[in-house]
């Protein structure tokens, strides 16, 4: 729902301290100060425009002409411009303007900005400015004229009991007379304000109405705001630069002087174009949409919202006192209020997607521990035992070849036990293949496979390949899961690992001497096939399962290489 506010109604918000507000009132002195400087631009604007059509005119049968006219055509524009500069004094901000149009020559310029309406509603502009101007000169000159010569008549009046001559006759100026000269100078000057306010609202719905940009311009704007801030969204890497971005395009493709994201709390999240101070006070009403003013400003309030209508906070807009935003203007702000809920909700799922990974990342090492690690020390408890036992029972020459027998066993327990613990701990740290290489970490899990399984494992690794951290990760994932499977499913004797670099690609291959199996019974394959299937695509490469009942299965994972400008961690200098 979009609120509006009648102009009588506005009128009656505004707060007037006395009967000085106008006075006191720093949008009073920026009128001023635009109407002096209102007229002589109006008069260089008609001088310059005028001229250049007139001399263009008369030398149009010369090349000279043309250039004359086209300038002209262009001054247009660009005297638009120094005016949407100096309507600033007035409050007005224009939005600044996108990406502007590209010309391929002086002919599609020409229609590019005749078919302009800006262009005509900016011409008009320079010919109502100077008579315009030139009024408003007059009005304040003599009301300017009357507070002066009332606020100066205990001068010109003269003493108390001197007569004044004037057509002969002699007037006597008393005291009473000298006051109320005072009091209608301070009427002027109240009058004067209370002028200068209302050419200020004249002037600024006149710069607002021909000096802003065509509805194709702001539209053309806002659906680049979107997009730019609908992919910082998607992006979502850093919650905060996404909520600065957001307030951002809100100001720049809006007529906003700035624009932030508030929490339900009040507490300011991001914020663009100005200070904290200026865009938290006063806290908003959280659910609603407001559209009021506040003092010298007014403020824009949007919702931001969640799914289940929770409350995300609010996106504020702030406005020079007199501006409003339109309802195209409210319909793209409510919009950005809406990418950031999506920001704060993506988030949100990311940060609870975060700790229920954590929760089972625990329970995955909980299960490790317990069947691989646990277990070995379990044996090589069980294992010392029986050698101390069996030393105790027969200290002779068999015993202690008996005793030899179990300390071997225990040792290669203790061994593996030793593997099994690296190979965990290399999979928990996430910069592990980073610091020691692909071919460091698939060579730890060659040992602890081999101590834990009993699995003989030809690791043929040779040197560190060419590949990105993705795809790194991606090899060292689908050899885990290839090499599981062995362990699982293929009752094998015999694993052999090969990798090698050959010709701009990376080639990873798990091969076993097991039961194998029947690739086109399994249809898609398995939930670990998939998982490796997908890990490959995602690092650009392919996967291939090769097997048959009764002789053994390969998996072979194609990558393609990184530039060797980016050598991998393992190679030497």
């Amino acid at each position: 729902m979009m609120v509006s506010m009648t102009a009588r109604e506005e009128l009656r918000e505004v707060k007037k301290e006395g009967l000085l507000g106008d006075l006191l009132d720093r949008h009073t002195w920026g009128t001023a100060a635009y109407v002096l400087l209102a007229f002589p631009a109006g008069l260089l604007a008609a001088t310059l425009l005028t001229g250049g059509v007139v001399v263009g005119v008369l030398t149009l049968p010369v090349l000279l002409g043309a250039a004359l006219l086209l300038g002209s055509l262009w001054l247009v524009g660009g005297l638009a411009d120094v005016q949407r500069g100096l309507a600033r004094l007035l409050g007005v901000t224009f939005a600044r303007p996108a990406l502007p149009p590209t010309y391929t020559g002086v002919l599609p310029w020409l229609r590019g900005v005749l078919s302009e309406g800006a262009t005509y509603r900016a011409l008009l502009f320079h010919v109502v400015q100077l008579p315009l101007a030139a009024l408003s000169w007059a009005v304040l000159g003599g009301l300017l004229a009357l507070t002066a010569a009332g606020l100066s008549s205990p001068l010109w009046l003269g003493q108390p009991g001197t007569p004044l001559a004037w057509k002969g006759a002699a007037v006597q100026a008393g005291p009473l007379a000298q006051a109320g000269g005072v009091l209608l100078g301070l009427g002027g000057l109240l009058l004067t304000g209370g002028v200068l306010n209302l050419m200020g609202r004249v002037w600024s719905r006149l710069a607002r109405a021909l000096l802003a940009p065509d509805g194709d311009e702001a539209a053309r704007r806002e659906v680049l705001a979107l997009r730019r801030a609908a992919g910082r969204v998607a992006l979502g890497d850093d919650l905060g630069a996404t909520l600065h971005e957001l307030t951002r395009q809100a100001c720049a493709a809006s007529t906003a002087r700035g624009a932030a994201l508030l929490t339900p709390a009040g507490t300011v999240q991001a914020w663009s174009g100005l200070t904290l101070a200026e865009l938290a006070s006063p806290p908003p009403v959280p659910g609603e949409v407001r559209v009021w003013v506040d003092g010298n400003r007014t403020l824009a309030d949007l919702p931001v919202t969640l799914p289940a209508g929770v409350s995300g906070g609010t996106l504020r807009a702030v406005y020079p006192a007199g501006l409003r935003p339109g309802a195209d203007e409210l319909a793209f702000l409510v919009s950005m209020a809406d990418h950031a809920g999506t920001a704060l909700h993506a988030a949100e799922l990311i940060e609870r997607a975060s700790r229920r990974a954590g929760e089972e990342e625990r329970a995955r090492l909980a299960r490790e521990l317990h069947d691989s690690v646990a277990q070995a020390l379990y044996g090589i408890t069980l294992g010392a035992k029986t050698a101390r036992a069996a030393l105790e029972r027969d200290p002779s020459e068999a015993g202690q070849a008996r005793t030899q027998a179990s300390l071997d066993y225990t040792i290669r327990l203790a061994e593996g036990g030793v593997s099994e613990m690296k190979a965990l701990l290399f999979s928990l740290r996430p910069d592990a293949l980073e610091e020691g290489g692909l071919v460091a970490a698939l060579t730890q899990h060659a040992h602890a496979l081999e101590a834990r399984h009993g699995l003989t494992v030809h690791a043929d690794l040779g040197s560190e390949p060419h590949l990105t951290p993705d795809a790194q990760a991606a090899a060292y994932r689908v050899a885990q899961e290839a090499l599981h499977n062995v362990v699982k499913h293929a009752r094998a004797a015999q694993v052999w690992l090969t990798l090698r670099e050959n010709g701009g690609a990376v080639t990873l291959t798990v091969r076993d001497d097991g039961r194998g199996f029947d690739p086109q019974a399994q249809g898609r394959g398995t939930l670990g096939q998939r998982s490796m299937r997908e890990r490959a695509a995602g690092a650009g490469g392919t996967l291939t399962v090769d097997s048959a009942a009764g002789t053994g299965t390969t998996v072979t994972l194609t990558l393609p290489a990184a530039p060797s400008a980016a050598p991998g961690i393992g190679d030497s200098e």
